[in-house]
């Protein structure tokens, strides 16, 4: 495991990955309509928040499907752009790795992975927004279909039903996040890509904290299909 983060660390590729899938993270759809479109920072509304959930609460409307597609669709490009770039891995330039097709899906999902990760951060962390924005959900369960579709079928299965059921987005969020590490390691048994998808779902519970801190004393706000009124 070591040998292959050192690996990962000091190929020029991986960070080329890292910085596109990065910049693709930053278009983030919730600041961008409002911002530019609406002219009213969603930011400054609500939760603060700069997700899907805080832009419909609070404007609601057909753009909402703006700000859906565009923080799918950056998600889907980077994902599809690492494996590209992992799809033409050459596994000679690891000695440990034998030469068959099952290293260059490895290193295909391996990608997916540290694009996903990078992708996260930028939504998460963009810098072009002052580094405030969204908890990650949507993108990050685009992600998880790009990926495999036994890690998105648990994810967002167990999204879809606790969201539905107690009307409380952030804990389907939450099991989103909690679960994916575990999916991961379910279908690859790899270390190094469960290790990713640890840090993957470690950021999203981390950006629900406030919400998991409003779950607990019961002060967490409902989903509802009703925009609330300015």
């Amino acid at each position: 495991m070591g040998s292959m983060i050192l690996f990962v660390l000091t190929r020029i590729d991986f960070w080329i990955v890292a910085i596109i899938s990065y910049f693709c993270g930053c278009f983030n759809g919730a600041v961008i309509v409002s911002k530019y479109i609406l002219r009213d920072d969603v930011r400054t509304h609500g939760s603060g928040n700069a997700g899907l959930t805080n832009f419909y609460r609070t404007f609601g409307g057909p753009l909402t499907l703006v700000v859906i597609l565009t923080d799918v669709l950056k998600a889907v490009v980077a994902i599809l752009i690492a494996a590209k770039i992992g799809s033409g891995y050459d596994p000679r330039i690891m000695p440990d790795f034998p030469l068959d097709e099952a290293t260059v899906a490895y290193f295909v999902v391996l990608f997916k992975y540290w694009a996903g990760l990078w992708c996260l951060l930028g939504h998460m962390f963009p810098c072009m927004f002052h580094f405030k924005g969204g908890k990650g959900i949507l993108s990050g369960g685009a992600i998880a279909i790009m990926i495999d579709w036994r890690i998105a079928l648990v994810v967002w299965g167990g999204f879809l039903i606790l969201a539905v059921l107690t009307r409380y987005v952030s804990l389907g969020s939450c099991w989103a996040g909690a679960s994916f590490p575990f999916a991961t390691w379910f279908v690859y048994h790899n270390v190094v890509i469960t290790v990713l998808g640890a840090v993957i779902g470690c950021l999203i519970l981390y950006m629900h904290r406030g919400n998991i801190k409003r779950l607990l004393t019961g002060t967490e706000n409902k989903f509802s299909l009703h925009k609330k009124k300015q």
